[in-house]
């Protein structure tokens, strides 16, 4: 049986090294809520990967605290479980705030793993000792400052590149990369910047032999995806539609995407992520992990995550460097020249954070205990 014995949830302001920009703006600092689960001695971590704004989903980062604060860490209370895979159960009541639930769902993994003294890719069910990786460059301020810093994911081993799209920022983009580049594997992300009114625009994406094109309608829909993917030779990744299982198998139903993009923090966990990944395997689907800005302990969970046998294409998890100029982990995570990250071999997510640091970017804390019948039954 897993006994909470208490929990800290805290804010921190991170700034990245370089802003990142999508079809929702730009983001230069992040607001990140990590969090601390202690019991049974030891202590599992887990991090809220919420945007400071309401634009990638409803959620943000203050929303995020308030329902920690308010609802999701008393139901953590409520009754014991035996295993990290019932955590998410305790949550059902509450619609919706999938990221404010997965920060508690993945520290309750985290501290599992520890407990067993296994890594948490193995408590997962992961196999692979190293995963590979992919990198996501945001819009820029002029196509020669993207292609320069492709060159450089290029030139540090990245076996693929993302760029993101929108109106605007799209053919004439891909056009400069495939005559720069023209063998590397390569999709774009739109982040639901179109609507099937641009159907004609979005059919010339597929003279650039891309991997994927990664949502780019509406971001709660299935319907619209299925009309254009019958339009369109390039495959259609869904990322923000698909919320739980339930949506993939909808989605594959209606034939809405062939690539699911799986986040941790979307989909509210790893409960949910695992049954995304037995639906994929089973249909065959290729899935790849998403990223989501996160610091080093949510970066290593996306690490636990990709080491599933099912996530077959390079996802978003790349070096700590690349984001930030000092991570809040030790070691930092590291990308090596053939483009893959080593999974952790020690318990749990395999990272120590680094407190000293941490503590220095922290701007709001709070300790929560359970009441006296949890500790005692």
């Amino acid at each position: 049986m897993l006994k909470f014995e208490r929990l800290e949830i805290r804010e921190i302001t991170l700034p990245l090294v370089h802003f990142f920009e999508t079809s929702f703006g730009r983001t230069t600092v992040r607001r990140i809520l990590l969090v601390r689960l202690f019991g049974q001695g030891a202590v599992g971590y887990g991090e809220c990967t919420a945007p400071e704004g309401p634009f990638f989903s409803h959620e943000t980062t203050g929303t995020a605290w308030h329902m920690l604060q308010d609802f999701l860490v008393p139901m953590l209370w409520k009754r014991k479980v035996d295993r990290a895979s019932q955590v998410a159960a305790l949550f059902d009541r509450v619609r919706g705030h999938p990221m404010a639930k997965a920060a508690l769902e993945t520290a309750a993994w985290d501290l599992e793993a520890k407990l067993h003294g296994i890594p948490l890719s193995r408590l997962l069910g992961g196999t692979r000792q190293k995963i590979a990786c992919g990198v996501s460059i945001g819009i820029q301020d002029s196509p020669a400052q993207l292609l320069e810093k492709i060159a450089v994911e290029l030139a540090a081993g990245y076996q693929r590149i993302k760029v993101k799209i929108k109106p605007g920022w799209d053919t004439h983009i891909l056009e400069r990369i495939r005559e720069t580049f023209p063998a590397i594997r390569l999709m774009a992300d739109a982040n639901s910047a179109y609507t099937l009114n641009d159907l004609e625009h979005l059919k010339g994406l597929d003279r650039f032999d891309l991997m994927m094109v990664e949502q780019p309608l509406h971001h709660a829909d299935l319907l619209d995806h299925s009309r254009l993917q019958q339009e369109l030779k390039t495959p259609i990744c869904l990322d923000e539609s698909i919320l739980q299982a339930e949506d993939v198998r909808k989605a594959l139903a209606l034939d809405s995407g062939r690539i699911v993009n799986v986040k941790l923090g979307r989909v509210g966990g790893y409960s949910e992520a695992r049954k995304i990944h037995a639906l994929a395997r089973d249909r065959q689907v290729p899935l790849w992990c998403g990223g989501m800005l996160e610091s080093g302990i949510g970066r290593a969970h996306n690490i636990a995550l990709s080491s599933m046998e099912g996530f077959v294409l390079p996802g978003d998890v790349s070096a700590s460097r690349r984001y930030f100029a000092r991570d809040i982990i030790t070691p930092w995570v590291e990308v090596d020249r053939e483009g893959f990250i080593a999974v952790p071999e020690g318990p749990g997510i395999g990272f120590q954070p680094d407190w000293d640091y941490i503590d220095s970017l922290t701007c709001r804390r709070m300790e929560f205990a359970p009441p006296p019948e949890y500790l005692n039954t």
